[in-house]
């Protein structure tokens, strides 16, 4: 999962769909939120996590 682009909060979502929440180092939280392009991401649950697209939206 090191290759996928990772998201930072308030940064503007670039695609719709499923992102998970990884760890500082990458490693997997197990949390995801469902996000819309153009939007902003949203905060996460703790400091220097980041968001990794995992399920695009289909249309």
């Amino acid at each position: 999962m090191s290759r996928k682009k990772k998201h930072v909060p308030g940064e503007e979502v670039p695609r719709s769909g499923q992102y998970e929440i990884v760890g500082p180092r990458g490693g997997e939280t197990g949390a995801e939120r469902t996000v819309v392009r153009g939007e902003p991401f949203p905060p996460t649950p703790k400091p220097s996590q980041k968001f990794v697209l995992v399920d695009p939206t289909k249309h």
